[in-house]
């Protein structure tokens, strides 16, 4: 996935207006205009470095003069101690940008973290690690990235890209095939349907209306195991619900094709980086 700048300068900037709104008292009142200090971003936990660029960003928007030295790149393995980044600007942006920064740095290096820990958990399997849409409103973007960072695919971006027709639509709309054959009479021809399930004898249905994708939803390891089976390679697999760092390896086990978690953007720890100005 790749991030668009304008993307990424509309939601530094509404972060800044939501922390800074007129003035910064603190700041504005200690601090000279013309005062410059350099400070460096230092890890406090080991992983998977996410956002750096974004980051700095930030101090870019507040000071056009800020300047970097970077040591560590997004998707590099970063270790407790190392220096990630050094940042030259005015004082006053350094201190105004300090939170806004590394709330996204620490935000998106915390899913990246996760997300490469889940991806080494599947290795020699055929499943991939992917996301959902279970995104914080207004940061799908980076957090949709940072899972890529960290070796894992996205699930669909929007509700546009993809037919998914979960127990909701199919208890609203009454049956799966009714459904499946109303989205296919209106749908435009390069739409793909997922169908969710919650039992083989769905599954069966599934397999029976010919969709791309299926679901399988917080099923029995034994269950998505007889599903691969089943299924033979006629609609790909996606193995969703509560999945954890201690079920993971028996789920890719099962054969199925994606694994999808929503806690990889939802719940995600922070990874702990510090602003230090030197003195």
């Amino acid at each position: 996935m790749r991030l668009m700048q304008f993307q990424i300068d509309d939601i530094i900037k509404t972060a800044l207006n939501e922390d800074i709104n007129y003035i910064d008292v603190t700041t504005d009142y200690l601090v000279d205009d013309d005062a410059v200090s350099t400070a460096r971003y230092v890890a406090k936990d080991s992983g998977v470095l996410c956002g750096i660029d974004i980051a700095l960003r930030v101090f870019t928007l507040l000071d056009e003069t800020a300047s970097f030295e970077v040591f560590i790149r997004d998707g590099e393995e970063v270790r407790k101690g190392d220096i990630i980044a050094k940042i030259t600007c005015h004082t006053r942006a350094l201190l105004k940008g300090e939170r806004t920064a590394l709330n996204l740095i620490q935000h998106m290096s915390g899913i990246a973290t996760a997300t490469n820990r889940c991806v080494k958990l599947t290795e020699g399997t055929k499943a991939s690690v992917a996301d959902t849409r279970k995104t914080l409103p207004g940061l799908r973007a980076l957090q949709k990235y940072a899972v890529t960072v960290g070796g894992g695919r996205n699930h669909r971006y929007n509700l546009s890209d993809c037919a998914m027709l979960k127990d909701t639509h199919l208890d609203a709309y009454g049956s799966m095939t009714g459904a499946v054959t109303a989205l296919r009479e209106k749908m435009g021809h390069t739409v793909k349907i997922e169908v969710e399930v919650g039992s083989l004898k769905e599954l069966e249905e599934a397999l029976g209306l010919g969709v791309e994708i299926i679901m399988l939803d917080n099923m029995s390891v034994e269950d998505m195991a007889e599903a691969v089976k089943l299924t033979a390679g006629r609609a790909k697999l996606e193995a969703s619900g509560n999945v954890t760092d201690e079920t993971i390896r028996a789920i890719a086990e099962t054969g199925v094709d994606i694994i999808s978690m929503g806690a990889l953007t939802h719940s995600v720890k922070a990874f702990d980086i510090s602003m230090k100005i030197d003195k």
